[in-house]
């Protein structure tokens, strides 16, 4: 899958950012940077880890992919298993409720080569709590040590988990979890700042990630409302966490893992990267989309969410997206796509983080 090219204009731009990245270790994986690209459920497939991977993210996690699919040999569970030769720093995520079931699905997905398996204890979507997956492995934390060494056992890869801080305001158990993934060869903990009920609204709660960070014996990276540069710029400055996570926040902005590296343009609150740039990057996601994929209507659905969220913030943007949405053939998506982008000229992106975006929730 050779890509297409980036201007020399973009390039120049992108190393100016890139510059500041320091690669860093989190147990015995090695990754680019302290800023990784949390698992988002729809998202996070060959094309949008490979794009982000070239804009910046230290690392990457699979959507999260159902250990029971994997297990009855589903062809479309089977092909979320798939990782290209060009993704450097890429994990698998899992998620079921039974340590036999996971186990089992561990070793299928260890065979495509991934740099970690990662376990969903996060994911607060009905469908997979109701069975007892995602955050539901933290309401029965005896369960868990058994369900960590016995996936161990089938794997040479190492094994990391991501959580939540409880299912409720009143189990806040994230650090009795930490504890147990400590001593069963856990290889890192990631924690998204809230709980199974908040699901996606509030505030994630850092300040209860931090104090974790006081008691922790392996790796802890954190993740929630990480939406702009210079918050997570900010966060950088303060952590003790060892890296961050980023999900919702590199749907509307690609370019946000360079521009957080650098903790004075990130204070500026407006991105350099101009509609022409934003281009040059779908037409990047456009090749690795259609490589991938070989239905167009695959393509073409898969092309127009990311493009109308990679608008918001510019100008006239709501016409766009209407116009996007209106097209149903992949050619004139991308001629209506290349206009709008190459009409901004050097207007702002400019983006009310204020506003709730995408509250049910990806990563």
């Amino acid at each position: 899958m050779n890509h297409r090219p980036f201007s020399p204009e973009l390039l120049q731009k992108m190393e100016g950012f890139r510059s500041h990245a320091k690669p860093m270790k989190l147990g015995s994986i090695h990754f680019d940077s302290k800023l990784l690209l949390a698992p988002m459920a729809g998202i996070c497939n060959i094309p949008y880890r490979l794009l982000m991977e070239d804009l910046g993210a230290g690392g990457t996690v699979s959507e999260l992919i159902s250990c029971h699919g994997i297990n009855y040999g589903n062809q479309r569970t089977l092909e979320m298993l798939k990782i290209h030769p060009l993704e450097r720093n890429v994990g698998i995520q899992l998620f079921g409720e039974d340590a036999e079931s996971m186990s089992k699905a561990a070793e299928v997905a260890e065979s495509f080569g991934p740099k970690f398996l990662d376990i969903n204890m996060g994911c607060p979507v009905a469908k997979v709590v109701t069975k007892g997956g995602g955050s539901a492995l933290m309401k029965e934390v005896t369960k868990l040590a058994p369900l960590f060494e016995k996936m161990r056992s089938k794997m040479k890869t190492p094994l990391s988990i991501k959580i939540r801080t409880g299912w409720d305001a009143n189990t806040l158990n994230a650090q009795e979890v930490l504890k147990i993934a400590s001593e069963s060869g856990i290889e890192w903990v990631a924690i998204h700042g809230r709980t199974r009920t908040q699901q996606y609204t509030g505030s994630a709660n850092w300040d209860f990630i931090e104090s974790l960070n006081e008691h922790k014996k392996i790796p802890l990276i954190g993740n929630g409302d990480l939406h702009h540069p210079y918050g997570v710029s900010e966060r950088l400055k303060v952590t003790q966490c060892d890296a961050l996570m980023i999900a919702r926040g590199a749907l509307r902005n690609p370019f946000i893992f360079l521009e957080s590296l650098d903790p004075e343009y990130a204070n500026q609150k407006r991105s350099v990267f101009s509609g022409s740039d934003y281009w040059e990057v779908i037409d990047r996601l456009q090749h690795y989309i259609t490589q991938t994929f070989s239905e167009e209507r695959t393509i073409l659905v898969q092309l127009r969410k990311l493009v109308v969220w990679f608008a918001a913030g510019f100008p006239h943007a709501a016409a766009f997206r209407s116009q996007i949405f209106a097209s149903q053939d992949l050619n004139d998506c991308m001629k209506i796509t290349q206009d709008y982008f190459l009409s901004l000229g050097n207007a702002q992106k400019f983006i009310n983080y204020d506003e709730v975006f995408m509250s049910s929730g990806h990563g």
